[in-house]
C-alpha cells in the first residue's frame, strides 16, 4: 500500500468480490474495509487508486489490472466505461444473471427477513441488446472532452453533442455515435439530427447559460413497427424549428408520430409541458395477445416491451385466476396489467395517481372492447379506503406494482384489513419490496418468487412475489 496526493491511497493488487448496488463491484482492504469499483468485473485482480473515503468503505478506480476475471466479455459499446449506462457490459450474461437473482435473494432475506421459498429460474431477456422502447438524449453546444482532446483544445472546432449526461454532471453531455440499446432507426435519426444541425447552424443548448434552441431528442418505438420522435426546443423559432422538424418529416417518413414542445424551463421534464403534434397522431401503438395500448408523449410504459409481456406473464401465472375473481390492481398506470388479466377475471378495478394515465387507461379498455375494467384516479394511500372497498367490493387478488419505493405504509395497512386470499407484488426494487413483505408476514407467507431481467448490461432487476394469506 502506497500513499499518493495524501488523500489518495493506492491498494495493490486487491481480489474484487462482488458485484454491488448501483452496478458498482465490491472488493475488500486487508482490514475489511469495503472499496466500491466501477468498470470492474469480479474475480478480476486490480491495483485501485481511491479518491473517497467515508467511515467504512472507500470509492476508488482500477489503475492497473493483475488478472482478468473469467466472466469478463468484451464490451459492445464505444463508449463503455464513460456513458455509464450500460455499466455491466464487460460482464457475461449469465453472470449477470446471477447478480441480479443474489441481489434480490439478499434482501428479501436481510431486510425482510421473512421465509421464503425457493427462487423460480430468473427469467432473463431473449434480446440483450437494442431492448428499449424509449430513449432520451440531450443536446449540448459544450460536449464532454476526452483527456486527449482537453490537450488539444485549441483543434476542436465544434462541440455539439447529442447524446446521454455524464454521471453526476448535469450540465456535461458525450456525444454518442451508436448506442445499442434501442433498435433501428433509432440511432439514424438522432445521428441525421445532429448533422442536419450542425449544417444549418441550428445553435445546440447551453444548460449553464440557458441558450440555445435544440434541447432534448425522445424516440419511442413499438413492437409493431411504430415510431414516436419528440423535440424539446428551448424557445420558440417557428423557421428554425420547422426546418428542422420538416427534415426529419422527409427523411423518416416511417415516423408515426411527431411532436415538439417549447420549453423554457430551468428543467426538461415533460410532465407539466404542452405537447404540440407536427406530423401523424398523438400516440403510437403497442400490442400484446392481441391487446391494443396507446402510448402518449407522457405515458409511462414498461420500456422492454417483450419482456413486459414475460412479466405479465408471470403475474397473471402467480394470480391463478379462474374467472370468479374480482382484483384490484394498484399502481395501474395506463391499465396495462389490469387489461391483461381481464379476460381471467369476473372485474378488475384499477387505481392510480397520475390523471393522464387513467385516461390512457380508459380509452385503451375501450380499444379492446374490454367491459369488465373500472379505472379511479387518486393518491393510493387516500383512495384506496374503506368507503372505495365498500363502493366496489372486497377483492379476491390485489395486483400491485408500486414505484421504486414501494407501497405507503398507509397502503399496507389497508391490505392487511381487506386481507384478500392473494397479493401479487411486482418490483422494480426489491429492497423496498422486502421492506413491504416484512410489514405484511404476520398474515401473508410468501409462496413464490421470481426476478425476471428487464434491463440486461445494467444492475436493475423487476421481481414477483406471491402472498397468500396464513
Amino acid at each position: 500500500m502506497g500513499r499518493k496526493n495524501t488523500d489518495k491511497i493506492i491498494f495493490k493488487e486487491v481480489s474484487v468480490l462482488d458485484a454491488g448496488a448501483k452496478g458498482v463491484s465490491v472488493a475488500k482492504t486487508e482490514d475489511g474495509r469495503v472499496i466500491f469499483i466501477p468498470n470492474v468485473v469480479p474475480g478480476d485482480v486490480v491495483d485501485v487508486q481511491t479518491f473517497k473515503k467515508r467511515k467504512s468503505y472507500f470509492e476508488g478506480k482500477a489503475i492497473h489490472f493483475h488478472k482478468l476475471s473469467e466472466h469478463r466479455v468484451e464490451p459492445q459499446c464505444k463508449h463503455f466505461g464513460v456513458c455509464g449506462g450500460c455499466k455491466w457490459q464487460n460482464m457475461n450474461y449469465n453472470q449477470q444473471l446471477f447478480y441480479k437473482n443474489n441481489e434480490v435473494f439478499n434482501n428479501l432475506k436481510r431486510i425482510g427477513k421473512i421465509e421464503i421459498p425457493e427462487f423460480e429460474k430468473i427469467l432473463g431477456s431473449e434480446k440483450q441488446f437494442f431492448y428499449r422502447n424509449k430513449m432520451e438524449f440531450s443536446f449540448s453546444d459544450s460536449r464532454w472532452l476526452t483527456e486527449n482532446e482537453i490537450q488539444h483544445k485549441d483543434e476542436i472546432q465544434n462541440r455539439n453533442a447529442l447524446g446521454f449526461h455524464i454521471p453526476k454532471m448535469w450540465d456535461k453531455i458525450l456525444d454518442i455515435e451508436k448506442c445499442h440499446l434501442q433498435q433501428d432507426p433509432s440511432n439514424a435519426i438522432r445521428n441525421s439530427i445532429k448533422e442536419f444541425a450542425n449544417q444549418h447552424e441550428i445553435p445546440f443548448f447551453n444548460a449553464r447559460n440557458h441558450e440555445g434552441l435544440l434541447r432534448t431528442l425522445m424516440i419511442r418505438t413499438t413492437s409493431i413497427g411504430e415510431i414516436m420522435v419528440l423535440i424539446q426546443f428551448f424557445k420558440e423559432d417557428k423557421q428554425q424549428r420547422e426546418l428542422v422538424l420538416n427534415f426529419l418529416s422527409e427523411k423518416f417518413p416511417e415516423i408515426t408520430s411527431l411532436l415538439y414542445v417549447i420549453n423554457g424551463k430551468a428543467n426538461d421534464t415533460l410532465y407539466d409541458q404542452d405537447i404540440k403534434l407536427f406530423k401523424g397522431r398523438e400516440y403510437i401503438l403497442e400490442e400484446m395477445e392481441g391487446l391494443q395500448f396507446s402510448i402518449n408523449a407522457k405515458s409511462f410504459y414498461q420500456t422492454n416491451s417483450e419482456q413486459a409481456y414475460e412479466l405479465y406473464k408471470i403475474t397473471r401465472e402467480f394470480a391463478g385466476l379462474t374467472g370468479n375473481e374480482l382484483v384490484y390492481d394498484l399502481y395501474t398506470g395506463t391499465g396495462t396489467i389490469a387489461q391483461f388479466v381481464s379476460k381471467k377475471a369476473r372485474k378488475v378495478i384499477g387505481v392510480e395517481a397520475v390523471p393522464e394515465a387513467i385516461a390512457d387507461a380508459k380509452q385503451n379498455a375501450k380499444r379492446n372492447n374490454i367491459t369488465n375494467c373500472e379505472f379511479f384516479v387518486g393518491d393510493m394511500k387516500e383512495v384506496f379506503n374503506a368507503e372505495f372497498i365498500a363502493t366496489h367490493g372486497k377483492p379476491d387478488v390485489i395486483i400491485t406494482d408500486p414505484p421504486r419505493d414501494g407501497m405507503h405504509a398507509a397502503v399496507v395497512e389497508q391490505i392487511m384489513k381487506i386481507a384478500p386470499e392473494k397479493v401479487v407484488y411486482v418490483s422494480c426494487n426489491s429492497a423496498t419490496q422486502a421492506r413491504d413483505l416484512a410489514l405484511m408476514d404476520s398474515m401473508y407467507k410468501v409462496t413464490r418468487v421470481r426476478p425476471i431481467d428487464m434491463f440486461p448490461q445494467t444492475h436493475h432487476v423487476e421481481n414477483v412475489v406471491l402472498l397468500e394469506k396464513k
